[in-house]
């Protein structure tokens, strides 16, 4: 297949929008994976509650109108070049709207958001905690998109009579995304983010007449569920929007499968991590959904209406987030690159171990009651030690995640491949490696997620015939080899057990 699109000497160019937790992205991928134009935008992050947080989705979708057109104009190029336009998104993130007007019915309730932990435990009454693992591969948890709808058809008011009448449908930012920039004909989400919702077949591919049931969600509301990739499911750009032309969308994928499909983990045993507001551990599964005992969830990694492939993942609620606490929240510098540069005054954290338990603790514990301690004080800690010992907490959550994927699996990553904004970090890359006992590595392209995006647009048009095309965008930019004696890796294993045991059992259990 040969992608039409550019006129005269321009590039013809993937568009990836990568729609995160804090900010929205365009990124503008050529042939050779090269990015020829970039724009990102940060909207606010709402909190109107201890617990709750919540993000605007008119201001999402206005971000994104922004910085579709900040790329096409930093790279001089204009719609007509684009061949292919891929979605990527934070996941779980609930949005509800007017599908007469595409007015957003309430704030987008997100993935951080805690305050369904009640209607996550009257989910696991109703239909068990083994039927709700075998038909979604997940836990009842706050992170999931279900029980936020639920808490959106029981609290906003009139917001139940107006999904009974059609007038009112859910999807996680995905769907919205495309619903907006296809003027509102396409209303659909993929495997990957159906798969984080509580609510789809795991092995049917299918939403769950069993589980909409128990939560109470009217099935009309929901969006069909699409192939990944593909060149006919997502729809066309509008003449009037962004793009100023009508463009195909043919690849939607969830953040951190895009980030694992973007690092070219397309064989089982292959993995990555994403170091991002939170840390995000996927390895690739194959064709086999694994039922997790060790406190992960089983996910779809990809998906082209042909081909499904299956991945374990541990997610991990707070890393970056917490470098972002300490600067901003209690002054430890202006830019995460200070908060740094304290930790690099000290050799170790002084005996201090942070467990960043903000809004409860995600894989493999499960513990929406958790809370942050700060264990291990002493007179001789200060500043450099606590900045230090943030920076090693993203680190030991990881090993935890690596730990069960080795119980579910059998067998753990020979090597970790890294991307996301915290890997510009060689202290946080050098204690990883220390703590996991392998080693670890960065990629020159450290943009994979929106690289997976576009890569899961292009292979659709035929602008790549192979992901492999792309192998030298991920390039080594840096390995870190394990350096830490095993004794030392084993006594600080135990103080960190030590102290997330003391997180445990902070709050209750409310709605």
């Amino acid at each position: 297949m040969t992608p039409a699109g550019g006129g005269g000497s321009r590039p013809r160019v993937v568009a990836a929008i990568d729609q995160g937790t804090t900010s929205s992205r365009c990124l503008l991928f050529a042939r050779d994976g090269a990015i020829v134009g970039s724009a990102q935008r940060e909207h606010r992050q709402l909190t109107p509650r201890p617990g709750w947080v919540e993000h605007d989705a008119a201001e999402i979708w206005d971000r994104t109108a922004e910085v579709i057109a900040g790329a096409l104009g930093t790279a001089g190029l204009e719609g007509s070049d684009v061949v292919a336009v891929g979605i990527t998104n934070q996941r779980e993130t609930t949005v509800v709207w007017d599908p007469a007007t595409g007015e957003p019915l309430a704030p987008a309730i997100v993935w951080q958001d805690t305050r369904t932990a009640g209607l996550a435990a009257d989910l696991e009454d109703a239909v068990g905690a083994a039927r709700l693992r075998q038909l979604t591969g997940l836990p009842a948890a706050t992170y999931f998109s279900g029980p936020k709808l639920r808490w959106l058809l029981q609290n906003q008011e009139g917001l139940r009579d107006r999904a009974a009448a059609g007038r009112a449908v859910f999807g996680t930012v995905e769907s919205w995304l495309v619903w907006k920039l296809t003027g509102g004909a396409v209303h659909r989400t993929d495997a990957t983010n159906a798969s984080r919702t509580l609510m789809m077949d795991l092995g049917g591919l299918r939403w769950s007449a069993e589980l909409l049931d128990a939560l109470g969600v009217p099935a009309a509301m929901l969006p069909e569920i699409a192939p990944s990739s593909h060149p006919e499911s997502w729809g066309r750009t509008t003449a009037d929007g962004p793009f100023g032309t009508p463009v195909p969308i043919t690849g939607v994928i969830g953040d951190q499968q895009a980030a694992l499909l973007g690092q070219l983990r397309r064989r089982p045993g292959e993995a990555k991590c994403t170091y991002g507001t939170g840390a995000f551990l996927l390895m690739h599964t194959g064709g086999d959904a694994i039922a997790s005992e060790a406190g992960l969830l089983t996910t779809v990694a990809y998906s082209d209406g042909e081909r499904v492939d299956y991945a374990l993942e541990g997610s991990v609620a707070v890393a970056g987030s917490l470098v972002q606490w300490l600067r901003d929240q209690l002054g430890f510098g202006e830019t995460a690159a200070e908060v740094e540069a304290l930790a690099l005054q000290v050799e170790d954290a002084g005996g201090a171990v942070v467990v960043p338990a903000f809004s409860g603790l995600f894989a493999p514990w499960w513990r929406s009651d958790a809370r942050g301690v700060i264990c291990g004080l002493t007179r001789h800690t200060d500043r450099r030690h606590l900045a230090r010992a943030a920076i090693e907490a993203s680190a030991f959550q990881v090993r935890e995640v690596i730990e069960a994927m080795r119980a579910d699996a059998g067998h753990a990553p020979r090597e970790l491949r890294v991307d996301g904004g915290m890997t510009v970090s060689g202290l946080l890359l050098a204690f990883q490696a220390d703590i996991l006992g392998i080693p670890v590595v960065r990629p020159r392209c450290v943009e994979t997620t929106a690289l997976g995006a576009a890569v899961a647009a292009g292979l659709a048009v035929g602008f790549w015939e192979s992901e492999t095309e792309l192998a030298g965008a991920l390039e080594e930019d840096a390995r870190f080899e394990p350096r830490m004696p095993a004794a030392d890796r084993a006594e600080r294993l135990a103080a960190w057990k030590k102290a997330v045991e003391r997180s445990f059992g902070w709050v209750g259990n409310a709605d």
